[in-house]
């Protein structure tokens, strides 16, 4: 344990004031002592130490004229921290909040979820402290344009490939890799989460939320047990909670709650979906509106969530958890009252949602957990997907990714808990991604030489 710590003393002493990667990297090196006392190879070759320091960091100055004619300023990052398995991949987060710790965890978390796919792809992640809620399309389009102005130096379909992530969906992908291609001349497969009428897959959309439940049904598997019936919790309305809420749906759940950056909705019944999908994904407009139609709903504000935690957390009785919002946005708190009002399992949609005190308690219960990079890899595993059909200039049907989707999430899920079991503790599926994602990566680090 000396070796980490001394390891991680030296990442803060070289990397200050960026707390969300420190906790990443705290929650991954963990994990591996395990695996660092049976292979002393890895630290022969300083695998840790190179692993947790990015390969490339970028950042730079994103300027922008909004509709007033006033000259605005962002900050644009890409860290491109892990190719020892393929180009770098991982989305481009549009958010007030970005900046480079929260790049930098993310990045780092995307490389392990993309070792555990079992395809071909490195780690990475990028994005801008721009907020496009409440911007025009053009405001929005000149905002992507310059961001690619800068970024396309560093992009390409087999050198480093980015998709969505909170704030870029669509529309904002087709800006960008308008001015890619507009720069470059290329028309080249350097996104993912493409429009369907120029190289987007059919079911990219889906694929986070679906993957996530695929995840959970396997873990209740596992038990002799289904989704069947199961009310469940879900936080966020955006992309991954609203197809987690479909997929539960389809599989036989009960999803009775969702929430946006204004609050939280609990509808005892069950959440509507096209209500959902309409304010959202179309009308684009705050939760509270949900009771313009569905009076029997209850709509909990952000001002009135409890100090520690998050109130769909403490929503009545539920037997599964879907937090599907941001990173920690579920506390030690949170996890407690989950598990005292009989949740059997927890499956995570967000990326690092649970802190690790959340996690802890959650392992110490011994309740179904999945962690982010394992749970929530059906999105850029359906990315890598794209890819391929990009590359021999395919479309395949949305049967034909979702049954490759539901395969990679089964192999994630058994590659997770065999490696657990491997080393002694069955049921905990967070030493068992990390290790299994590690082990991928450092040794194809040792296969390359040192690089």
């Amino acid at each position: 344990m000396n070796y980490i710590h001394n390891t991680i003393t030296k990442l803060k002493e070289s990397s200050p004031a960026q707390v969300e990667f420190y906790q990443a990297v705290e929650e991954v090196l963990d994990s591996l002592q395990p695996i660092l006392d049976s292979n002393e190879q890895y630290q022969v070759h300083s695998i840790i130490e190179r692993m947790i320091e990015p390969e490339r960091q970028i950042m730079f100055r994103v300027t922008w004229v909004d509709d007033q004619g006033k000259v605005r300023v962002n900050k644009g990052y890409r860290v491109e921290f892990n190719s020892a398995l393929g180009p770098y991949k991982g989305g481009l987060r549009f958010h007030p909040s970005v900046n480079a710790s929260i790049i930098k965890f993310l990045g780092f978390e995307q490389v392990f979820k993309n070792a555990l796919t079992g395809l071909p792809i490195g780690g990475g992640k990028g994005g801008a402290n721009f907020d496009p809620k409440g911007k025009s399309d053009g405001e929005i389009m000149r905002f992507c344009q310059s961001f690619i102005n800068e970024l396309y130096r560093h992009i390409g379909p087999t050198r480093d490939v980015p998709a969505g992530d909170i704030g870029v969906g669509a529309r904002e992908i087709g800006y960008m890799f308008g001015q890619y291609k507009r720069l470059t001349g290329n028309f080249d497969g350097v996104f993912t989460g493409k429009s369907l009428l120029w190289g987007g897959s059919l079911a990219r959309k889906e694929a986070t939320g679906y993957g996530c439940v695929y995840f959970a049904q396997y873990m209740l598997e596992d038990r002799s047990d289904t989704l069947a019936g199961k009310r469940c919790l879900v936080s966020g309305a955006g992309n991954v909670a609203i197809y987690t809420i479909e997929k539960l749906y389809q599989l036989g759940a009960i999803p009775v709650s969702c929430s946006d950056s204004s609050g939280a909705i609990y509808h005892d019944s069950g959440i509507n979906l096209d209500t959902l999908k309409e304010l959202k994904e179309v009308r684009k407009v705050r939760l509270k509106e949900y009771l313009d139609v569905h009076s029997d709903a209850k709509f909990i504000p952000i001002e009135d969530y409890p100090a520690d935690g998050n109130a769909v957390w403490r929503l009545p009785t539920a037997q599964l958890a879907f937090p599907c919002a941001t990173q920690n946005e579920l506390s030690k708190a949170d996890a407690e009252v989950l598990v005292a009002n009989g949740c059997i399992g927890v499956s995570e949609g967000a990326n690092m949602p649970s802190t690790q005190e959340a996690v802890d308690v959650f392992l110490d219960a011994k309740i179904l957990y999945g962690p982010g990079k394992a749970a929530n890899a059906g999105g850029v595993a359906t990315s890598q997907l794209e890819m391929a059909q990009n590359a021999s200039m395919q479309r395949w049907s949305f049967e034909e990714v979702d049954e490759k989707l539901k395969v990679i999430m089964r192999n994630i899920y058994c590659s997770a808990s065999e490696t657990a079991a491997e080393f002694g503790q069955p049921n905990n599926l967070v030493l068992g991604a990390n290790i299994a994602g590690f082990r991928k990566v450092a040794d194809a680090m040792i296969e390359q030489g040192v690089v």
